[in-house]
C-alpha cells in the first residue's frame, strides 16, 4: 500500500474489507489412456494436478509439463507401432489446491474398478533444481532404487541416487548416521502423508503409490502466491529446465517399467523391514513417555517445581499425569514374524520358478492388490476417510505423515485403551496382508 510501514504498537486502527467469490464452477480432470496390448485390465496411473493459485509456474506447472513430456514421448513410441503390455493412463487433476477435489472425486467414483485394476499410482507436483525426493509404498523401494541408479543428475553427472546420498550424508547429525547413509545401496522411500493427489489412491483405496520430484536448490518464498511466475521460475528454480527433464526421465521410467514388467517388481522384504522399524519406534515412544512421566511426577510430588519457582511470581505447579502403562505389542510382533516368513518365502520361490500365462496374471493381481489389506473399513479414529493402518497424515500435522497412525497418535494423546485397540487393528491388517502373500506363494509353488 502507498504508505510508510512501521513496526510496533501505535494508535492507528485499520478497517479491512474482504471480498470472496464463492461461485460454484466446474472442475475438469483430463485423462488420457493408452490401452495395453497384453494386459489391458491392469493399469499404471501417472498423475499431476493442473490447477494453480495464480500463475503456478512451480506448483504445479513444472510437474505437469514433465508428465506431458512423458506422455508425448510414449505417444511417439505408439505411433511407431509400440504398445505397452499394461494400460497406461495419464491424469491431469483439477481442483487439487482447494482440497485434492479432482483426484478424490474421481477415485471415489471409480473405487471398485480402480481397486481391481490399478497396479500403481505415480504422482508428482512441483519441481526444481536439486535432489531426488521419493516417497511411497515401501514395496516399491527396491524398484525406485534401480531407477535412481539409472537417472543421471544434470548438474553433477552422477546418478541421482548418489547425489541424494551425498546430500543426506553431509547433513546427517553424527558420524554413525553418515556411515549408514554412505554404506546404503538403496533409496530410502519416505512415508506418504498428504498434500498432493496420491492421498486418495494410497490412503483411501490402498493402491501402491509413489510421489516423485526434485528440489532443495530452488526454494523461495513464492509458494502459492502471485510470485510463482514463469519469470521467477527461470531465474531461480530451474533456469535450464534440466530438472524437468530429470523428472520426466524418472517418472517415465517408473511408468514404463511397471507397464512392461513380466512379474511386477514389488519387494515385500523391504516393506517388512520398514514396518518393523515403525513398530520399534512406537514402542520406544511409549517407553520415553513412561520415563518422562515418572520423572515429572516425582518432581511434582517432591514439590521441586515449587522450590525452583520465584516466590514473587504466583505460578501454579503442574498436576501429576496418569502413569504410562505397559502395552501388549505381542500381536504386532507375531504378525511381523509371519510377514517376514511369507515375504522371504515369496521372494525365494519367484526367484527359483518360472511362472507364465494365466498364473502370472493372477500372481501379479495378488501382488498389486495386497496393499488393500492394510485398510481398515471403518477408518482411523476420528477420521474415517483415512483407512490405511501404516501411513496417514497426522491429525494435527497437516501434510506431515504419521506411521502406524492409529497406535502412534493414541499414545501421543495418552489414550491407552485406544492404543490397545489400534495395536490389534494394525496386527489384524498385517495378518490379512500376510495371508495374501501366502496365497501368492501357493500359486508359485503349485500347491
Amino acid at each position: 500500500m502507498p504508505l510508510t510501514y512501521h513496526v510496533g504498537p501505535g494508535p492507528a486502527s485499520v478497517h479491512l474489507k474482504l471480498v470472496f467469490d464463492w461461485s460454484i464452477v466446474p472442475c475438469y480432470n483430463v485423462i488420457a489412456r493408452l490401452r495395453g496390448s497384453e494386459l489391458p485390465d491392469q493399469w499404471v496411473l501417472r498423475g499431476n494436478h493442473h490447477d494453480a493459485w495464480v500463475f503456478g509456474a512451480s506448483d504445479p506447472v513444472s510437474g505437469v509439463i514433465a508428465m506431458m513430456e512423458e506422455a508425448r514421448s510414449i505417444g511417439e513410441l505408439a505411433k511407431s507401432g509400440w504398445k505397452p503390455k499394461r494400460t497406461i493412463m495419464f491424469c491431469a487433476w483439477d481442483a487439487e489446491e482447494p482440497g485434492l477435489i479432482g483426484s478424490t472425486e474421481w477415485a471415489e467414483a471409480h473405487e471398485k474398478e480402480l481397486k481391481e485394476k490399478v497396479v500403481a499410482y505415480i504422482n508428482s507436483d512441483g519441481n526444481s533444481r536439486g535432489f531426488l525426493y521419493a516417497q511411497g509404498s515401501h514395496t516399491l523401494e527396491t524398484f525406485m532404487s534401480e531407477i535412481a541408479r539409472d537417472v543421471v543428475d544434470p548438474q553433477t553427472k552422477i546418478s541421482v541416487l548418489e547425489r541424494s546420498k551425498s546430500q543426506q550424508a553431509v547433513n546427517a547429525p553424527d558420524p554413525k548416521a553418515r556411515m549408514e547413509i554412505l554404506n546404503r545401496k538403496n533409496v530410502v522411500l519416505g512415508a506418504l502423508g498428504s498434500g498432493s493427489d496420491y492421498s486418495p489412491f494410497i490412503q483411501h483405496l490402498g493402491i501402491p503409490s509413489l510421489n516423485l520430484g526434485y528440489g532443495g536448490e530452488g526454494d523461495g518464498g513464492e509458494y502459492h502466491s502471485i510470485y510463482d511466475s514463469y519469470d521467477h521460475y527461470i531465474r531461480f528454480k530451474d533456469p535450464t529446465f534440466e530438472y524437468g527433464i530429470a523428472l520426466a526421465k524418472t517418472a517415465g521410467r517408473a511408468t514404463l517399467r511397471l507397464a512392461n514388467a513380466d512379474r511386477l517388481p514389488f519387494d515385500f522384504n523391504a516393506f517388512h523391514k520398514t514396518v518393523r522399524n515403525y513398530v520399534k519406534e512406537v514402542i520406544e515412544l511409549l517407553d520415553r513417555m513412561r520415563e518422562a512421566t515418572e520423572t515429572e511426577n516425582k518432581l511434582i510430588t517432591e514439590k521441586r517445581f515449587v522450590y525452583a519457582a520465584d516466590p514473587m511470581e504466583k505460578l501454579l505447579s503442574p498436576e501429576p499425569k496418569e502413569p504410562v502403562p505397559f502395552l501388549d505389542f505381542s500381536a504386532l510382533h507375531n504378525a511381523l514374524a509371519k510377514l517376514e516368513a511369507a515375504s522371504q518365502q515369496l521372494m525365494d520361490s519367484v526367484s527359483r520358478k518360472q511362472i507364465t500365462g494365466a498364473d502370472l496374471e493372477t500372481l501379479n493381481a495378488l501382488l498389486y492388490q495386497c496393499e488393500q489389506n492394510l485398510l481398515v473399513e471403518k477408518g482411523l479414529p476420528r477420521r474415517p476417510w483415512y483407512r490405511h493402518t501404516i501411513y496417514a497424515p497426522g491429525y494435527y500435522t497437516g501434510y506431515g505423515v504419521k506411521t502406524l497412525p492409529g497406535i502412534r497418535e493414541a499414545i501421543e494423546q495418552r489414550n491407552w485403551n485406544e492404543a490397545r485397540d489400534q495395536v490389534e487393528v494394525a496386527a489384524q491388517a498385517l495378518e490379512a496382508y500376510t495371508g495374501q502373500l501366502q496365497d501368492a506363494v501357493k500359486l508359485v509353488i503349485g500347491q
